[in-house]
């Protein structure tokens, strides 16, 4: 059983933080914050309330099931409830569990993804495309605010690369889980004859970092300006607009050349480079964590193959978790993206609660 102490300091603190909101006397700085925790810990109270009573309330039953004065209707009603109790004790012990869980401070930022064309040419590139339309529609469907930072288009429609800002209420929780390599197997429609071919598309999912989060200092960057150009190399501005800039300590590079303005792109470029930089480190700490734990999701490793879209079989697989779903056409549209990421997130807090069970 989980230390009684513990849950008691749970509802303690519930109950404070309730009393202190409506008390209407609270820092303006600090409403904020306490409305959250107060909102956190409502989703558990119940939780750690009927867990602290599981010992009284299983002894009251039990006093009646032995009881031999008891009725049989009543001993069987009892005995019923006792079951019920139980397994709802090992539902909130899981809750509680997973809510004492180290919490991962980035879950509740934006994020920056980034899709790029893999191996496998033109194919590659509409891949890529389809993907972003993908993760638009889920977008538009969870009322999420998407905003184009680059894009750079191939031929026939595709894309090379396009980096994206999505705003919205906890996005990075939602989306950390889809970097990696996302593979596809279809016929192309330049294919003659009906061979399946297999290409590849990256994504990489970044936590939105803020000012708070990283602190850029200017000697640590060396910024070029540069002549913006297109696709075949032509150049599309007769001014120095683009920029690359180079964050010196960790060698990483953003280059950015959308807009017209020099002060934008550098902006842009800046916006990448801090989520980058934070997504670095923050990876260094995790890999030093859990250097001797091998985990199936949530590495961030972008080169491992972590999903397969099959289109002539209609299926859609997620290797780390070997979950098949035969709905392609709808994961594409946005519909069922939930039900993948859910189990994904359950195996991901299955992981973490076998290192304390």
């Amino acid at each position: 059983m989980l230390p009684q102490e513990k849950i008691k300091n749970l509802i303690d603190r519930h109950l404070k933080l309730e009393q202190e909101l409506s008390s209407g006397v609270i820092d303006k700085n600090k409403y904020a914050e306490i409305s959250k925790e107060y909102s956190d810990l409502n989703e558990i109270i119940k939780h750690a309330k009927d867990y602290l009573n599981f010992e009284k309330e299983t002894k009251d039953l039990n006093n009646i099931i032995d009881d031999k004065n008891s009725d049989r209707e009543i001993k069987e009603f009892a005995s019923l409830e006792l079951e019920n109790l139980k397994k709802n004790f090992i539902i909130n012990e899981t809750k509680i569990k997973l809510f004492l869980l180290p919490k991962d401070l980035a879950d509740s930022k934006n994020a920056i993804i980034e899709i790029r064309a893999g191996t496998g040419g033109l194919e590659a590139s509409l891949f890529a495309s389809d993907l972003y339309k993908m993760y638009e529609k889920i977008c538009q469907k969870k009322k999420w605010n998407m905003e184009i930072i680059s894009i750079s288009r191939s031929d026939a429609g595709g894309l090379k690369e396009v980096i994206a800002l999505i705003k919205g209420k906890n996005i990075y929780s939602s989306l950390k889980y889809e970097s990696g390599v996302h593979r596809v197997q279809r016929v192309p429609d330049t294919e003659t004859q009906g061979r399946v071919h297999t290409s590849a598309a990256t994504v990489a999912v970044l936590p939105e970092a803020e000012d708070l989060d990283i602190k850029l200092d200017e000697k640590d960057l060396r910024i070029d300006v540069f002549r913006s150009s297109g696709p075949g190399g032509q150049s599309v501005n007769t001014t120095d607009s683009a920029v690359r800039i180079t964050h010196i300590p960790t060698g990483i590079v953003v280059s950015q050349q959308d807009e017209k303005s020099q002060i934008r792109n550098k902006e842009k470029g800046l916006k990448i480079l801090k989520s980058r930089i934070y997504d670095f480190e923050r990876q260094k700490i995790d890999k030093e964590r859990s250097e001797d734990r091998k985990s199936k999701i949530g590495t961030g490793d972008r080169s491992e193959r972590i999903r397969t879209y099959n289109f002539p079989q209609g299926r859609v697989t997620d290797h780390r978790i070997n979950l098949t779903l035969h709905k392609l056409e709808e994961f594409m549209e946005g519909e069922i993206f939930d039900e993948m990421i859910e189990n994904l997130i359950l195996q991901a807090q299955q992981e973490e609660l076998s290192k304390i069970n």
